[in-house]
């Protein structure tokens, strides 16, 4: 059953152009998006630093008496949309709930930039951290979250650097190319398969994107390999069977996993405590998970 506040949701969706009618345009939503950010309400942080690292441009939060360690934040938006200032509001709750450091990645994105721009750009902030994270404080374990497809890209990320994280936060992941779970037939609210299959045509470069495990982790050999990893999904959202099925084979191969399904919700919830009540309870149980796998 969806709850109220996912009706009314719905109801101001359903008069929203949808991505694949053709008189849509990415930079006018973008630009939209941006601006809906930048009249939000942002809690104060003790710092907010923009940094270049190693030419990928980021934001650092670090919170009054921050714990040790460091949060590598993606964001999610299809890979097509969003970015640092469209995220900025969530990764403040996110340093100031967890009292640690958060790293937002701006990662470049399609269609101007495909596959693998994306997964490339976090494996250079990686390497920027290794040079780097002391100079600026960052000493402690490494977490890496992330929304949708920024779920995706912290997916492959662990799956890339086995052993580099101490946990994984995964928020209703995007994660296979061919709509194949039935929840795209049955939860499909707000969000359809013709919509989640136009994400992926504007990320994948070529068709032998779709089966590679950077782009689709759950073809991935790897998956045993990950750490402590938390998979959050809603009720009423497409991407909801394959998020599951993520849990579920973590599981069998003798991951530590939790697994959340929150009743009632929609794809895209965690950014907006606003509207969803389920918002916050989801954020705190990020970095509660996070912080449970301080060493």
């Amino acid at each position: 059953m969806l709850f109220p506040e996912s009706v009314e949701a719905l109801k101001v969706h359903a008069l929203q152009l949808h991505v694949t009618d053709p008189a849509y345009s990415v930079e006018a939503e973008r630009a939209a998006a941006r601006t809906a950010a930048l009249g939000a309400p942002r809690e104060h942080v003790e710092k907010v630093l923009d940094v270049d690292a190693g030419g990928v441009p980021c934001r650092l939060y670090v919170p009054v008496d921050a714990e040790p360690g460091l949060v590598v934040h993606l964001h999610g938006g299809g890979f097509v949309f969003n970015d640092v200032e469209v995220h900025d509001p969530s990764c403040r709750r996110v340093a100031n709930r967890g009292r640690r450091a958060v790293l937002s990645v701006d990662y470049r994105r399609p269609p101007e930039h495909r596959f693998p721009a994306a997964p490339d750009d976090v494996d250079t902030v990686l390497a920027w951290l290794d040079r780097e994270a002391v100079a600026h404080g960052l000493e402690g374990p490494l977490f890496v979250h992330g929304d949708s497809a920024g779920a995706n890209l912290a997916l492959v990320a662990a799956l890339r650097h086995p052993g580099r994280f101490a946990a994984v936060a995964l928020i209703y992941p995007f994660l296979d190319p061919t709509g194949g779970f039935d929840s795209y037939r049955t939860a499909a609210d707000g969000f359809d398969a013709a919509e989640a299959a136009w994400y992926w045509e504007q990320y994948a470069a070529t068709e032998a994107d779709l089966v590679d495990p950077d782009l689709a982790p759950l073809l991935s050999t790897e998956l045993g390999t990950l750490p402590p990893t938390l998979v959050v999904t809603c009720e009423h959202d497409p991407l909801r069977d394959e998020g599951e099925h993520l849990a579920n084979r973590l599981a069998e191969l003798g991951v530590e996993v939790v697994a959340t399904r929150y009743l009632g919700q929609l794809h895209g919830i965690w950014r907006h405590p606003d509207a969803f009540p389920s918002a916050e309870p989801m954020l705190r149980q990020v970095v509660g998970f996070l912080a449970a796998h301080v060493d």
